[in-house]
């Protein structure tokens, strides 16, 4: 399914992706050596409750996760780089924690992802392989204007990841969004310009370059959710939930400290 917004539900999307990216805001800055990843879920839980909104990863059960994810936030360490499933375990110094947050608002949904180390300061690698995912995220962004394709997106993102020298996989990447937080289109992080779907005014999406330092190969924990790389190497994943509109692009995910 892919959904046009009309201008009232494009209205609503925007209190939505400024809502997801507070919380995520808060939650870095709550994030540190110590915090444990349940309580990160639970504070997560309670700021999505008293916003009035309701979560997407609750009652979330794909065919590629085992039964209802059964949490409010997707909280990735180290070598875990999609659907991290919030466990007893508390963050420590210089560990690379990825939160990636879906919430529902007025009927309509948004997502955004962010990479960050705690504690210390990130090791010049982690620090570039975050930059890359945030550059392709903004090269992706910069693409979206309506007439463009979906492949136009992918190709725009997979460009800076290679150029980068990161390997790329193509099993999970970004998607359409609206009343349902996964809708059509796919969109690979990488891909031919040209090809695909092509975008109109209303179009909501959700571009997510994620990384693994040196394999495009995920591993499955056995919790049946969290992906990780096969080689045990470090990852970062950047997302942002856009609208099109009929000038480009508009970024739904920014914080309201952003706006100010």
């Amino acid at each position: 399914m892919i959904e046009i917004l009309t201008p009232a539900e494009l209205d609503r999307a925007r209190v939505t992706g400024r809502l997801v990216a507070d919380i995520l805001q808060s939650l870095r800055q709550r994030a540190v050596v110590g915090t444990n990843l349940l309580q990160i879920d639970r504070w997560a839980q309670e700021m999505i409750v008293a916003a009035g909104a309701q979560s997407c990863y609750v009652d979330y059960a794909p065919s590629f996760g085992r039964g209802p994810f059964g949490h409010y936030i997707c909280t990735a360490v180290n070598d875990a780089v999609l659907h991290g499933l919030p466990h007893d375990y508390a963050l420590a110094d210089g560990d690379l924690l990825t939160l990636d947050l879906a919430v529902l608002k007025g009927g309509i949904a948004a997502d955004s992802a962010i990479s960050f180390t705690v504690g210390q300061a990130p090791s010049p690698k982690d620090a570039e392989m975050i930059a890359t995912t945030e550059r392709a995220l903004r090269a992706g962004i910069a693409a979206a204007r309506p007439g463009a394709r979906i492949g136009d997106l992918s190709h725009a993102i997979g460009s800076v990841l290679s150029a980068a020298g990161y390997p790329i996989n193509t099993d999970f990447g970004g998607h359409g969004i609206g009343s349902t937080m996964h809708q059509d289109p796919h969109i690979t992080n990488t891909g031919r310009p040209g090809r695909g779907y092509t975008l109109r005014p209303g179009l909501l999406l959700a571009l997510e370059p994620w990384i693994m330092a040196d394999t495009a190969t995920l591993v499955t924990d056995p919790d049946g959710w969290t992906l990780r790389s096969a080689t045990g190497s470090r990852t970062a994943h950047s997302e942002h939930t856009i609208a099109i509109t009929e000038t480009g692009a508009e970024i739904l995910t920014l914080p309201t400290s952003a706006a100010q």
